[in-house]
């Protein structure tokens, strides 16, 4: 008898010890730890809707959405229907909502692990940067190139963004010159022709880390060098390679290949070249650049190279050099003598009021005579 009342009250104790411990595991059960994102991005233009999405689980009750800096949470949502998810809506993005961001929900027993923090962008604050390639956006195929990034703005810090979000060299002290200028170098490549090559650059203050410039202009760097090398053009200048400051020249690259594009490069010129739609003429796919009137500034040494449609970043072979000089004293430019606009004429005077006036005292006069012969 004793025996059987041990083993109930031993068997009961082991029920209630295992109650206790599930009872135990569901009081410190975990819920899944919350993702963050923004669409269609985390880098808004200043003025533009955003919106910030959080999603946890099933469970949850409410989700809230925290702005670094302040205490208590920006917004709360509640999910709509069955979802493991909620969308958190900003209609015209300011200075004020740009910065870092997480969120939490809870369920009706715990609160979630706040999610990883959302860095919020807004662009448009200050004019833009320039973004230039040295030594030049053409690039050959194996080779690196420095990307400068620089403003008038005196930006201390400046990002560089990879337009495929990929390999981002990130956000780059600036150096700051005598004249208020500030840059910064970053060296890309080895460059191949497997994907674009394409960049924007944007300048900020480090005291507003979320509250960045307009993005510079998209710089595409062009890989040469992939076609065989007996298919690159030729280029040549028309009437001559010397020409008189005033004057006029064409440069004309050319091959009996077919290529959509063709590019025209200086040496020493970081901008992106010159480019000009093939056309095909007396069995040759060619373009012609006209340089017209001439200027000091455009002698220097020229190439240029071909391209197709279906990849228009991928160059030719340049073409053996051609060196333009530019001397002589300048050609007189004929004034150009002023023409008229035949609908409207010559601008003579108005002699309408004049008229009038010299029409009523005309009338005036006649009626006092009138009057002088009445009464006689």
């Amino acid at each position: 008898m004793g025996g059987s009342i041990m083993t109930i009250t031993s068997t009961a104790l082991l029920c209630l010890g295992l109650c206790l411990g599930h009872r135990t595991q569901m009081h410190a059960e975990t819920l899944l730890k919350p993702i963050i994102w923004a669409e269609p991005s985390s880098v808004v233009t200043h003025g533009r809707p955003v919106s910030i999405w959080c999603q946890g689980s099933r469970k949850a009750r409410q989700y809230y959405l925290y702005q670094e800096g302040v205490r208590e949470p920006s917004r709360s949502e509640f999910p709509l229907g069955p979802g493991d998810k909620v969308k958190f809506s900003i209609l015209h993005m300011t200075d004020h909502l740009a910065g870092s961001y997480h969120c939490s929900y809870r369920s009706r027993k715990s609160w979630s692990v706040p999610s990883e923090t959302l860095d919020l962008v807004v662009t448009g604050m200050f004019n833009r940067p320039t973004l230039s390639a040295l030594p030049s956006p053409v690039v050959t195929s194996g080779d690196s190139v420095t990307l400068q990034c620089g403003s008038q703005q005196g930006f201390d810090r400046f990002i560089l963004c990879d337009e495929r979000g990929e390999h981002n060299p990130g956000r780059l002290n600036s150096q700051r010159q005598a004249d208020g200028w500030s840059q910064v170098l970053s060296t890309v490549g080895p460059v191949s022709p497997g994907h674009r090559w394409a960049y924007r650059c944007y300048g900020y203050f480090s005291t507003s880390p979320y509250v960045w410039s307009s993005s510079s202009d998209i710089l595409e760097l062009l890989i040469s060098d992939l076609f065989p090398h007996e298919e690159a053009p030729t280029l040549s200048a028309h009437p001559g390679p010397t020409v008189a400051p005033g004057g006029n020249v064409t440069l004309r690259c050319q091959t009996r290949r077919l290529f959509d594009t063709f590019y025209l490069s200086k040496k020493g010129k970081t901008c992106p070249p010159l480019y000009l739609r093939s056309q095909y003429q007396d069995g040759k796919f060619q373009a012609s650049f006209l340089m017209n009137p001439v200027t000091l500034d455009h002698g220097g040494t020229y190439r240029c190279y071909g391209s197709l449609n279906s990849a228009p970043f991928l160059l030719s072979h340049p073409s053996d050099p051609l060196e333009l000089v530019v001397t002589g004293p300048p050609i007189p430019v004929t004034p150009s003598v002023p023409t008229q606009d035949p609908t409207s004429g010559p601008q003579l005077p108005d002699y309408t009021v004049e008229n009038l006036i010299r029409l009523g005292l005309s009338g005036l006069i006649l009626v006092v005579l009138g009057l002088l012969l009445f009464e006689a």
